[in-house]
């Protein structure tokens, strides 16, 4: 019986402390649980606001966002068309409500602005560029209200990457790309202009007829207005892009083939 004592004193022992880590378990799994109820019902909120978010964005407003950055409006009407750029270029956020979808539809195909003075930025002509679907969701999301729509945004430019770097992404954000397309090859149609397409930004006839770099800087400030549509025209850029962003851009049209 003596020998049983300790035995019968260490089982009880060992009865206490599973007992004691069983509840401390059982708080454990108390604590997680309700952070995890906690944690499931926060995400289900955002989640469900974000899903009514997407839900409430029109499908031909959501296109008519990405065109106006793919088109680079935002470079001359500000983000969401709110204006700030340059006091010679119109915000748009009330625009729509003073002008028939006709109106709108005849100045985004013939373009806008005072073409003789290239310090003036110019609305160029976009007719022969862009579809008569993107015009209409142009004109969907300029009568929404120009709301904020996800994903619909510049492309970042990078910073201390060299100018070069810089200006790669400098001619995807401010359109160039739409017209004198990727890699500045070209091949855009521009039917009723001499040459039928958009000049490209490289090959030897470019070099030739380029061959400083104050050449290219000028006619990036001062565009090319060569007539109505369905010709296109370069805007002036002169009033708009800042002479850093003109020198990284002419870094990167040097880098072309």
């Amino acid at each position: 019986m003596a020998d049983d004592k300790p035995d019968r004193v260490g089982h009880r022992l060992l009865i206490a402390a599973v007992a004691a880590a069983l509840v401390g378990v059982g708080g454990v799994i108390g604590i997680a649980a309700n952070s995890g109820s906690t944690k499931a019902k926060t995400v289900t909120v955002g989640t469900t606001a974000a899903s009514a978010t997407a839900a409430a964005v029109d499908p031909h407003v959501a296109a008519g966002a990405h065109d106006f950055i793919q088109f680079a409006c935002s470079q001359c009407h500000g983000d969401r068309g709110r204006g700030g750029v340059s006091p010679d270029v119109p915000a748009l956020t009330t625009v729509a409500k003073g002008m028939t979808p006709a109106v709108l539809r005849s100045i985004i195909n013939h373009g806008l602005g005072e073409s003789s003075n290239p310090t003036k930025p110019y609305m160029p002509v976009w007719g022969a560029v862009i579809s008569k679907t993107q015009v209409d969701d142009l004109i969907a999301y300029l009568r929404a209200g120009l709301p904020a729509v996800p994903t619909a945004e510049p492309v970042a430019v990078p910073q201390n990457q060299g100018p070069a770097v810089e200006g790669g992404a400098l001619y995807v954000r401010d359109g160039c790309i739409n017209c004198h397309g990727p890699n500045g090859l070209g091949g855009v149609p521009n039917p009723q202009s001499p040459d039928k397409t958009i000049p490209p930004l490289s090959g030897q006839d470019f070099r030739k007829e380029f061959n400083t770099q104050a050449k290219i800087a000028d006619v990036i400030r001062s565009g090319s207005v060569i007539g109505r549509a369905p010709i296109v025209s370069m805007p002036h850029w002169g009033g708009i892009i800042v002479d850093a962003q003109l020198k990284a851009l002419i870094a990167y049209i040097e880098t072309l083939k």
